[in-house]
């Protein structure tokens, strides 16, 4: 059976279960929220090291001002109400992307990355205002400033995940298949589960479901 350390998630489709459920494509972004928590205490049950989660799109501000708003109070008060518990569950929380956000939420999010920079349960690194494309141009950047050979080993060492290890596997909710961005360097060989579920419907039987699917396929690498 595969070992399983790393699941990353695109979480698609609250906006669409808001407006089917309740004709607000809010109430879907605060109906996904409980089905985070679900997740997060199903990687801890599983002894998953690693829980990357896809929050906010560096396309992501192309939405009406009143949603991106809505989204990031949602967020200030998860982190506010919340950040306690995760620490005393041991979990740490790292943040992927640029913190380009309100003074408020950028305090918030450097205070929950330093308060829980020591647990050792689970790490949740939260994509917000992340695009992989202009991650791994930053990279390349870095790399030619440092004068290092361009090799693969060495531009990793610049990539935002450097020092985590490659997903396992990739779900994506919504019935849309696509990457939409997300991890392009680092999902290479990561398997990938489209879900037609949207994200608030996603539950716990779900996510055993595809981890058990996962622990069955015969992973290669190139190999035969």
């Amino acid at each position: 059976m595969n070992p399983l350390n790393h699941v990353a998630i695109i979480m698609d489709g609250n906006g669409r279960w808001g407006i089917k459920k309740k004709n607000s494509r809010n109430s879907g972004h605060k109906e996904g929220l409980k089905t985070v928590e679900k997740i997060i205490k199903q990687a801890v049950k599983k002894k998953i090291s690693y829980l990357t989660l896809y929050a906010f799109s560096t396309e992501n501000w192309k939405r009406p001002k009143k949603e991106i708003d809505y989204l990031f109070r949602l967020l200030e008060n998860f982190l506010t109400k919340k950040l306690n518990e995760l620490h005393k569950n041991k979990i740490k929380l790292k943040i992927i992307g640029t913190k380009n956000f309100s003074p408020k939420l950028n305090r918030l999010l450097k205070f929950a990355e330093k308060k829980t920079s020591n647990n050792k349960t689970l790490q949740i690194n939260l994509a917000l205002n992340y695009g992989s494309k202009s991650e791994l141009i930053d990279a390349l950047r870095k790399l030619k400033n440092s004068n290092r050979k361009i090799t693969e080993k060495n531009l990793i060492k610049y990539l935002q995940t450097s020092n985590i290890p490659d997903p396992d596997f990739l779900i994506r909710t919504g019935n849309t298949k696509r990457l939409s961005n997300f991890l392009l360097w680092q999902l290479a060989y990561s398997e990938i589960f489209f879900e037609k579920k949207l994200w608030p419907d996603f539950n716990e039987k779900d996510f055993n479901k595809i981890v058990k699917e996962y622990k069955l396929i015969k992973r290669n690498f190139g190999n035969v």
